[in-house]
């Protein structure tokens, strides 16, 4: 009671104090069967060894399995991730091949398929008229599609939908991502017939990188077309 100057009561021993006592006094639990089957463990009746009983070594084997499906999920991402960085390199070797700006269209449309599997690759260019292949794009349509200033959106875009021409009823996901060009903003996209191609958790890296270089090669194709600034 407070006041009455006895204390309150404290806790057990720790388990320092338990380990050190069992260090001590083994046949405290070596002789309690009962206490050892409670822990799931029992006492050879031949030698001075505690092994494992059914209920530890189930505990044991959930713990490894578990570990090993991990471990397994580990390498199956790592496994996938290689891959894509694989295919993503070829991809832009194969863009680094394009003639012109309507080329290189093409060949990101032939990538999507081919290496990716996709429905359909499209770039777009806002304003006037851009080169054969490029979807032309209303003033002011990019930003209503990439909103916030954003460079780069994965998930599903109706207003989107006009980049991919006569595929865009089969597309159901799809990745945007802004360029900047000379004649003005243009836009890249890759699109999936699967809900799940692309959504708003996956990385963006290797999308931005593929649009970093088409961004390059644009600029640099149409300066040399004829009527360019170069």
């Amino acid at each position: 009671m407070s006041g009455s100057g006895e204390t309150e009561p404290q806790d057990g021993p720790g388990p320092e104090t338990v380990r050190a006592a069992l260090l001590r006094r083994p046949d405290i639990l070596t002789g309690d069967p009962e206490t050892l089957q409670a822990l799931g463990l029992a006492l050879r009746p031949d030698a001075r060894v505690v092994e494992f009983g059914p209920a530890a070594l189930a505990r044991v084997s959930e713990v490894a399995r578990a570990e090993s499906e991990a471990r397994s999920r580990l390498e199956a991402v790592a496994r996938a991730n290689f891959a894509a960085q694989a295919q993503t390199r070829e991809a832009v070797v194969d863009l680094l091949d394009a003639g012109d700006a309507a080329d290189l269209a093409l060949r990101l449309d032939e990538i999507a398929r081919a290496r990716f599997g996709l429905q359909a690759g499209a770039l777009g260019l806002e304003g006037g008229a851009g080169p054969q292949g490029w979807r032309r794009l209303p003033e002011g349509g990019i930003a209503q599609v990439l909103e916030d200033g954003a460079e780069i959106l994965l998930g599903f875009r109706a207003t989107a939908l006009g980049l991919f021409g006569d595929q865009a009823p089969f597309i159901r996901s799809m990745a945007l991502a802004r360029l900047e060009l000379p004649t003005g903003p243009g836009l890249l996209g890759f699109g999936s017939g699967d809900p799940e191609g692309f959504t708003p958790d996956m990385g963006p890296e290797l999308v931005a990188f593929v649009a970093r270089v088409a961004e390059r090669l644009a600029r640099r194709l149409m300066d040399a077309e004829p009527g360019g600034d170069a």
